[in-house]
């Protein structure tokens, strides 16, 4: 098989639909249907979402809960069948070959799932050898990450912190050195400084070129990858960079503070010059056009209303303001 200019994944038109019995409601990727009759009968249809990842690429999926990134996870590393369309990873096709891509991924799912009555070196032992390798053998690969937890390699899965569970997991993952590393939310609930070290970790396996497709709910990490896709709804809203999407943000940001943030919000809300209004921790921001609204203008005019405190000040959007503004179009 020629690997000249072949994209580490390729995904064309994929779509799953399923009724989620814990929302009542229909979720998965591609087109979201409302019933099971409109499923049946628009399953064949162009709905789907399209999308490739480079070789030695951090390829980063952003989106809340239930966007269908687990979804498409559990498509590309080939655990559920689409409904529709095809995907390649690594050359091979997620149907027909999905035992080769088996042998060619790491999968790190978003729930801790290695066995937790086991030790951490029994636990790394046991992925060694189900992919026929040792932890002798690629050591080096994991090295960085598991010499953290190697003082702990004698206490069972289930007593390690959240940090210690994801790093082990990683390993496990890694240890029979894949060529795609598919990371599911791999960060959720690991504090922040947890969380910066693994994505120093992701970094060093990226310059060993293993590509990397990490999803996650947390805007912040979006700059940490080379190119990202915000979902909403099991549809992409957009793929580029993170620069080029924070570039591409069609008006200008201001962020608003005053001493009613609550009455604040609805009457920025229900200004004529406002594009959309969101809530940013103790703060607003405010998306207006260019020519429309002053900081002195809106001050004056927040003023007659009542309000005190006022400051307004222009900002730089943020990949989260992009996603927000996105997801209203």
């Amino acid at each position: 098989m020629s690997t000249k200019n072949m994209k580490a994944i390729e995904v064309n038109n994929i779509s799953k639909n399923y009724f989620s019995e814990k929302s009542g409601k229909f979720a998965g990727v591609g087109k979201i249907k409302s019933t099971k009759d409109e499923v049946n009968s628009l399953l064949n249809n162009d709905l789907g979402i399209s999308f490739e990842v480079e070789k030695g690429e951090i390829f980063g999926l952003i989106g809340p809960d239930g966007a269908g990134k687990t979804t498409l996870f559990r498509i590309l590393t080939t655990l559920i069948l689409a409904d529709s369309g095809n995907a390649i990873v690594d050359g091979y096709d997620v149907v027909k070959d999905y035992k080769e891509i088996r042998k060619r991924v790491g999968y790190m799912p978003g729930k801790f799932s290695l066995y937790q009555d086991l030790t951490v070196e029994e636990n790394l032992k046991f992925f060694a050898t189900v992919f026929n390798t040792t932890v002798e053998e690629n050591y080096e690969l994991i090295k960085d990450i598991y010499v953290q937890i190697e003082p702990f390699k004698k206490r069972r899965a289930g007593k390690l912190s959240g940090g210690m569970k994801q790093k082990l997991a990683l390993s496990c993952a890694l240890i029979h050195k894949p060529s795609v590393l598919f990371l599911d939310e791999p960060t959720t609930g690991v504090d922040p400084v947890s969380r910066k070290e693994f994505w120093g970790m992701l970094k060093k396996l990226k310059a060993q070129g293993i590509t990397i497709l990490v999803s996650t709910p947390y805007m912040d990490e979006a700059s940490l990858c080379d190119r990202i896709a915000l979902i909403q709804k099991g549809e992409f809203l957009k793929i580029d960079t993170p620069a080029n999407i924070i570039n591409q943000y069609e008006n200008k940001l201001l962020s608003v503070k005053g001493d009613n943030m609550p009455l604040l919000l609805n009457e920025l809300r229900n200004n004529n010059a406002t594009k959309n209004c969101f809530a940013f921790g103790d703060k607003h921001h405010l998306s207006v056009d260019d020519d429309t609204i002053t900081i002195e203008s809106l001050t004056d005019t927040l003023m007659q209303l009542g309000h005190t405190n006022i400051e307004i000040e222009e900002i730089i959007p943020t990949v989260e303001d992009c996603f927000m503004q996105l997801s209203q179009k």
